[in-house]
């Protein structure tokens, strides 16, 4: 049975090495050694059976192996929960363990306290969802990367997904269909709506396609979308198709609107895609393949947010600018 007190110290005696050079080995640092030595130690401290002192190690270095997250409702979200995979993923490759605490009404503050009780190498902030965030003053040395939202002052690295051009893909892959009368039932009141309009409006500009500005309509009533706001979606689908001026083609804000957009255009009678083709944006899996025929959509880059956040944070690479734009990927189904 392994001996859970072996110390460094025994392992340095048995190989006639400084515990310097075995710590080194054990738990990197700078040292330098060959290969062979380096691999010698790892073997004797596997088969004596050592346990790294973690709370020891964490007094000396001023932290321990773990990474914190402060994540505002990102743990409550199905999809948005592929962050924290791969983010799990790539600082388990590294050595580092990840702590999450949710805010839950709580302020930033009380919610960063809570975790440097735990002594974490670093600590970020995590959105469920593309949003502007302002971080106190008192917290900008203290969080060191904004994931899937940005820093409202614009000092913090934010990792977010490239909106704009996910648009753009979108829409450019609808041109390449031959769907150029394009109506976009958008999400109200957010900033990833805002960038995604703004793409919508490039791609027909560089094409030199004109935009009928009364088919960019809001798919749900009120300032800000939300599942519980009440969905435009029917009428707004009912009114499209009314008179003799009728989109070739209908990009939603997400695959929920999507689903409703579905509904709605099968009580007026249409087909996808021989009417109208259907587009849209998260690739939500479980609504996306599973609609009659699948939809076509732009998958958010969750999973590449989370593995790029784990990192920039386990020290392996640097945030390339302030805001770092990941990009969606294009998923093709039958909906187009």
């Amino acid at each position: 049975m392994a001996d859970a007190k072996v110390s460094l110290q025994d392992i340095a005696g048995r190989l006639g090495v400084s515990v310097k050079t075995v710590s080194g080995a054990l738990h990197g640092g700078s040292i330098r050694m060959s290969d062979e030595t380096r691999q010698k130690i790892k073997a004797l401290a596997d088969e004596l059976g050592y346990v790294p002192n973690l709370v020891a190690r964490g007094m000396r270095q001023g932290f321990l192996p773990i990474l914190g997250i402060v994540a505002d409702g990102l743990i409550t979200q199905p999809f948005a929960t592929e962050i924290m995979r791969s983010f799990d993923n790539a600082a388990r490759a590294d050595g580092l363990s990840v702590v999450v605490t949710n805010i839950g009404g709580r302020t930033i503050e009380a919610s960063v306290a809570e975790l440097q009780r735990l002594m974490p190498r670093t600590i970020a902030y995590a959105s469920m969802y593309h949003q502007v965030v302002a971080i106190p003053d008192s917290l900008r040395g203290v969080i060191s990367l904004m994931i899937n939202c940005r820093d409202e002052a614009g000092v913090i690295p934010s990792l977010v997904p490239a909106e704009h051009d996910a648009a753009e893909t979108i829409v450019e892959h609808l041109f390449t269909h031959e769907r150029q009368k394009i109506a976009f039932l958008n999400l109200p009141g957010l900033i990833a709506a805002r960038m995604r309009e703004d793409g919508f409006r490039a791609a027909h500009a560089a094409r030199g396609i004109e935009i009928n500005e009364a088919w960019i309509l809001p798919a749900t009533r009120g300032p800000l979308y939300a599942d519980r706001a009440r969905s435009l979606v029917r009428e707004h689908v009912a009114a499209l198709f009314s008179g003799p001026a009728r989109p070739d083609a209908i990009l939603c804000g997400n695959d929920r609107v999507a689903m409703e957009v579905y509904g709605a255009l099968r009580r007026q009678g249409l087909e996808i895609p021989d009417d109208v083709a259907i587009a849209s944006f998260d690739n939500q899996v479980e609504i996306a393949a599973r609609l009659d025929p699948p939809l076509t959509t732009m998958e958010l880059p969750h999973r590449a947010i989370g593995r790029r956040a784990g990192e920039i944070l386990s020290g392996h690479r640097k945030p390339t600018q302030k805001i770092d734009e990941i990009p969606f990927r294009l998923v093709e189904r039958a909906s187009v």
